[in-house]
């Protein structure tokens, strides 16, 4: 799990859109996920630790949405928390639909339109 960490954290500073090199929100997030994956780890049974650090990391995230409502700069600032969440875990993460599907507990529909409505606002910002 170090070896996974940068690139968790760099999940984290993607979703709180805090500059790369001042992230103390972000490195709170993923604190609280590394140590629930730690805490966790006797039980995991041959579950990817990775997999399950990223989920805990996008619930943390989920439901501290209020305090990352406004982004602190970035492209990914003009999004919503909702629409941040998606975008890094389907197209930055590489996650299925279906599985970012059942992260969130939304329909796949749902997940679908946000992706695609927020890269289209993605493309006009830019």
């Amino acid at each position: 799990m170090s070896g996974a960490a940068g690139r968790l954290l760099h999940v984290a500073t993607l979703l709180t859109t805090e500059p790369a090199h001042r992230n103390p929100l972000a490195q709170e997030l993923l604190t609280a996920a590394l140590a629930h994956t730690y805490a966790r780890w006797d039980r995991l049974r041959g579950e990817d630790p990775y997999n399950e650090t990223r989920a805990d990391l996008a619930t943390r995230f989920a439901r501290t949405a209020w305090r990352h409502h406004r982004g602190r700069g970035g492209v990914l600032s003009a999004l919503t928390p909702q629409e941040r969440l998606v975008v890094v875990l389907r197209l930055h993460e590489g996650v299925a639909e279906e599985q970012t599907a059942a992260l969130l507990g939304l329909p796949e529909e749902r997940i679908r339109a946000v992706c695609s409505r927020s890269v289209s606002h993605l493309r006009e910002a830019s």
